[in-house]
């Protein structure tokens, strides 16, 4: 993986790359097996929607907290915490499911453990998104933060790939379906670690401080450049600031866009598992513990679009963020429909596939529009709105989504595929969506 610009050594985004990936990879090792986990321990399809919906909930509330005070303590903090979060999250949420399957606790009561350990990671797992996202759109000029933050977002989009691949390698005789969310609390333990120890130390504001970090800048003449004279704006700046709104009219078109694309890509998303399980596995003569490869197959497909998206395509055609949004959302609402569509399971894959290749594009457009549209100094308090809107988008769609699929199964892909339609032509229609303004 390359560094995305000469100002941030390739090492440092690399960490903070892991930082999303490994989050990433734990969350959909878990969503894999969770309809799975459910059916085992009869747990109710809808109440596995609850669980992430609160936790999303805590998300959403959290994440500008967080973000305030990454600008405070600095973004390398927070994304330890945030990571460690996750961690013990996960390490809680396997030790309640291990009790679950073998039958020491009674269902009700897993349910409800497990949903207070998942609620660790919406309120402390929060903190290293808006710090991540800080820390790299602090560091790079304008002009190269599309295709930065595009690489930081292809995170999400990898880890969807590893985390279904490997968590059926965990799946071992004393822990069963709960050993992935052990293996995966050992990973965040050791990347906090690493966060120490490899990640420059920071001041707030964003600017770096300690371990030789601005000898790593490029300079001309003794003059800052790059990273380290967007730190110097930001440290110049006076007063405190006030939380970003998602109300911001400079902002407010993104988030309305990012809020309704990340809520249709999981309402469709969280019924994916049982579709599988319900209409594909059964003609595949396959049921229960044996569709978890399935499901598997189907997230490392669609992950391996949108990497493909995030990657190739939009560094390849150098493509804006208006341009993303648009064409995003077309070519989700053609894979969404082509899910209702399928005959078979690899009809569907393939569909599932364009389909988060269509988000792939949508998801990065929102994200950096919305960074541009704001000053350097704002980059935090943008960043924080951004991952709130991130996590609103998982506390009503999952659940809509499961009671959707519960009164037909095609519903939910239907009605996403005209909901991505009407994005469309918003993104078409509305004048900051159609073309972003560098505001420094």
């Amino acid at each position: 993986m390359s560094a995305p610009t000469p100002s941030l050594p390739r090492t440092h985004f690399a960490l903070v790359f892991a930082a999303l990936l490994v989050t990433a990879a734990g969350n959909t090792a878990l969503q894999s097996v969770l309809p799975v986990i459910g059916r085992e321990i009869q747990i109710p399809d809808m109440a596995i929607a609850v669980i992430f919906s609160l936790s999303a909930l805590f998300w959403t509330f959290s994440a500008p907290f967080w973000a305030r005070r990454s600008d405070q303590h600095g973004r390398r903090r927070l994304m330890q915490l945030g990571v460690a979060g996750f961690g013990i999250s996960m390490l809680l949420c396997a030790t309640v499911i291990l009790a679950g399957l073998k039958g020491l606790i009674a269902p009700l009561v897993t349910f409800g453990l497990f949903t207070i350990a998942r609620g660790l990671f919406g309120i402390f797992g929060s903190a290293a998104n808006p710090a991540a996202q800080a820390y790299v759109a602090g560091r790079t000029t304008p002009a190269e933060r599309t295709g930065a933050l595009a690489i930081l977002a292809s995170a999400f989009g990898l880890g969807t790939i590893l985390g279904p691949a490997i968590a059926p390698i965990f799946i071992l005789p004393l822990v069963g379906l709960a050993g992935p969310m052990f293996a995966f609390a050992l990973i965040a333990l050791a990347l906090v670690i690493a966060l120490q120890w490899g990640l420059p130390d920071d001041t707030p504001n964003g600017a770096q401080a300690g371990r030789g970090a601005e000898a790593s800048m490029p300079s001309i003449g003794g003059m800052p450049t790059g990273a380290t004279a967007m730190a110097a704006e930001e440290t110049t700046a006076t007063g405190t600031r006030e939380r970003m709104k998602v109300r911001d009219p400079r902002i407010k078109p993104f988030m309305i866009f990012g809020f309704a694309a990340g809520s249709l890509q999981a309402a469709t998303g969280q019924a994916i598992g049982f579709f599988i399980i319900d209409q594909q596995a059964p003609t595949m003569g396959l049921s229960g513990t044996a569709a978890t490869g399935l499901i598997s197959i189907a997230f490392m497909a669609g992950a391996g679009a949108t990497l493909l998206a995030q990657w190739g395509i939009i560094r390849l055609l150098n493509l804006s963020p208006s341009q993303l949004m648009r064409w995003g959302t077309l070519l989700a609402a053609v894979g969404t429909a082509g899910i209702a569509l399928a005959p078979d399971f690899h009809a569907m894959v393939l569909a599932f596939a364009l389909a988060s290749a269509g988000f792939g594009f949508a998801r990065p457009g929102f994200t950096a529009g919305s960074s541009l549209a704001v000053s350097r100094a704002e980059q935090g308090g943008v960043a924080g709105a951004v991952t709130a809107v991130n996590g609103a988008c998982f506390i009503l769609a999952p659940a809509i989504g499961i009671g959707l699929y519960e009164l037909e199964p095609h519903l939910p892909y239907w009605l996403s595929a005209l909901g991505l339609l009407i994005l469309a032509a918003y993104a078409w229609k509305n004048p900051l969506l159609r073309s972003s303004q560098v505001t420094d």
